[in-house]
């Protein structure tokens, strides 16, 4: 049976794990190149677009943030934050890979069937915790996660499909 915890924690923890590892090779490829990591924390796909640091900040808004918005009811925007260098970009992403590894399964199994809703100003957009989850918070995780690899891929960085993926959670 798949449990409300295997639909968020478990998920959050294979793209989170694997944002901190294309992350990683991002870093060792940048500074093997001598290129200084500062240029990619504003490099963007497209004029447009939000830079590489916004992208990583929704990452960790979007997974442990989302927890936080379904267990308090309310959930938003990612804030504004205080402008972070690469290496302030991975230990953020590190801090939240080890509050989801942190997370209480039994907790996590209790939002399930509970409400929150989606402030954004005036605008208000409820949900149940698993439409939230389902058709909000893994779909934005997931675009900002790809926008993020992609913008490295587009610089230069060698990663492949398997950096993506993470850590798969295969029969045993």
């Amino acid at each position: 049976m798949t449990t409300f915890y295997d639909m968020s924690v478990a998920c959050y923890l294979q793209t989170v794990g694997a944002v901190s590892g294309f992350l990683e090779v991002g870093r060792k490829h940048f500074e093997a190149a001598g290129h200084g990591l500062e240029e990619i924390v504003e490099a963007r796909l497209h004029d447009d677009m939000l830079p590489f640091r916004f992208q990583i900040l929704s990452v960790v808004h979007h997974s442990q943030g989302a927890l936080d918005g379904m267990r308090g009811g309310v959930a938003g925007p990612p804030g504004a934050s205080e402008p972070l260098d690469y290496a302030g970009l991975q230990a953020l992403v590190a801090d939240t890979l080890a509050k989801l590894q942190a997370a209480d399964r039994a907790e996590i199994d209790a939002l399930a069937g509970g409400d929150v809703v989606f402030q954004m100003g005036q605008m208000k957009l409820p949900f149940t915790n698993e439409g939230y989850l389902l058709s909000f918070s893994l779909p934005n995780l997931h675009f900002h996660a790809t926008t993020a690899y992609d913008i490295l891929r587009n610089k230069g960085v060698p990663l492949g499909k398997r950096h993506y993926l993470g850590h798969m959670r295969m029969k045993s």
